[in-house]
């Protein structure tokens, strides 16, 4: 299993309502892409206090590597990335993307 884990620094200027619209595409990406296994999204509630800015994030698990390369070519994810980056905080620069083997 793939574990893809984002992170976002969203512009001071968007709302929890705009972050929980962007987000609302996770669940209909997740129902109809192959090999989604779970999925959650959310703000932090770290009581370490560390997120360093990165409030906001998503977890999709993915049964395959193949899984995640269907996600990251569908043109739905494109669009969806493309929201993240426009309301991230210096674009790119405030996402942070990691995906992690769970063997």
């Amino acid at each position: 299993m793939i574990r893809h884990i984002v992170l976002v620094r969203f512009r001071a200027e968007v709302t929890e309502a705009e972050i929980a619209g962007i987000f609302s595409a996770i669940p209909r990406l997740a129902a109809r892409l192959p090999g989604v296994v779970s999925f959650a999204s959310g703000r932090s509630e770290s009581p370490e206090k560390i997120e360093r800015g990165y409030l906001h994030g998503f977890t999709i698990d993915f049964a395959s590597w193949g899984d995640l390369q269907t996600y990251a070519d569908d043109p739905e994810h494109k669009a969806f990335g493309g929201q993240l980056v426009g309301h991230a905080t210096g674009g790119i620069e405030g996402i942070l993307v990691f995906d992690l083997d769970m063997g």
